[in-house]
């Protein structure tokens, strides 16, 4: 793996909107999300000429998209890239993405949801890419989040202490409040306890492997592509997928996971984190663990490789960050997820 050099105090990190333009409709709520990446985790912002353009402009240039991005690697004052938000069509920029320029000059580079295509497309490439928060939706919202939230993040990207075992935050939630009314922003919606953390429904061997992966829908979007992996890629590699606020059924779900296994990717992989679904009951999360194990176990299978679910990422908060490439440990008897070494230079 091609891996970026460590971010610091004072790091030059650049904002992209590669997918959509909420931070024109929702200025309060960005701004907020940029004096947080300045005034907490330290770095200097560097806007790049989309992350305040018009949805129309974004929607109909996927180009100058592209052209953000390949200049973020190009340009030696850049150290790391954040996306303002996420999206639903950021697949249509992959073909002006400039790969050599990228590889030749690896960045972090963090979002997720939409910018599951290209965190994930870059990983196949061979660079490490991080999923998580992107500043409207994560990083906004820090003072509202468990303090255990803001350490995660500043352990990630600022320190070097490795193994690296995740922790279940206290308390969780689905969304944000109004982001129009200045007396809401930043904040959350109702807090959940979570004394159970995640639940490993699989498995009883340690496991280690590469994560990859991302927003199950948005992943949807690649196949079939020449972005999308095949062959020995998927050899020891560690899925992880959540789902978005668009909801997908249980069912639905079934009917993506099923693909994978029809590719074969789950005789080769070593494992499988599933997030905490967004906006679903206890009883739709219920039926979404049988059918992860009426499909990876029972349709095709892979009944020994490790499942944990109801994990901390995604488009639930707090939002864990998952390096795409990062080596990942599970372990079903101690309940651990373990990063095992830093996915940075």
């Amino acid at each position: 793996m091609n891996k970026p050099k460590r971010l610091m105090a004072g790091s030059k990190i650049a904002i992209i909107s590669p997918s959509n333009g909420l931070p024109i409709v929702f200025p309060g709520i960005y701004e907020l999300g940029l004096q947080n990446l300045q005034h907490i985790m330290g770095f200097e912002i560097i806007e790049m000429p989309t992350a305040r353009m018009s949805q129309e402009d974004l929607y109909r240039n996927p180009k100058w998209r592209a052209d953000d991005i390949n200049e973020c690697f190009k340009n030696d004052q850049i150290d790391g890239i954040i996306t303002s938000i996420g999206g639903y069509e950021s697949v249509r920029i992959l073909p002006y993405l400039d790969t050599e320029i990228i590889m030749n000059n690896p960045k972090f580079i963090m979002g997720f949801s939409d910018a599951t295509t290209f965190l994930s497309y870059f990983n196949l490439l061979g660079m490490v890419t991080f999923y998580g928060p992107s500043v409207m939706a994560g990083l906004a919202q820090l003072q509202h989040l468990p303090d255990a939230n803001t350490q995660h993040i500043k352990s990630i990207l600022l320190e070097d202490h490795y193994p690296y075992t995740y922790q279940p935050f206290s308390t969780w939630t689905n969304g944000y409040q109004d982001w129009v009314n200045p007396n809401t922003l930043g904040q959350c919606r109702e807090f959940h306890n979570n004394e159970a953390g995640w639940t490993f429904i699989q498995g009883n061997t340690i496991e280690t492997g590469c994560a990859w992966g991302g927003c199950i829908e948005v992943l949807e979007f690649m196949k079939s592509t020449v972005y999308w992996p095949s062959g020995s890629f998927w050899s020891d590699k560690i899925l992880f997928f959540e789902t978005s606020e668009e909801k997908p059924t249980p069912g639905q779900v079934g009917y993506m996971l099923r693909n994978y296994g029809m590719q074969g990717i789950f005789q080769q992989i070593k494992g499988v984190i599933f997030g905490r679904a967004k906006d679903y009951s206890n009883e739709e999360k219920q039926e979404l663990y049988q059918i992860l194990l009426s499909v990876i176990r029972d349709e095709f299978g892979a009944s020994k490789i490790p499942i944990v679910v109801d994990v901390d990422f995604g488009h639930t908060d707090p939002k864990l960050i998952i390096p795409l490439g990062g080596l990942v440990q599970l372990n079903p008897t101690t309940g651990e997820i373990v990063l095992m070494e830093s996915p940075f230079a």
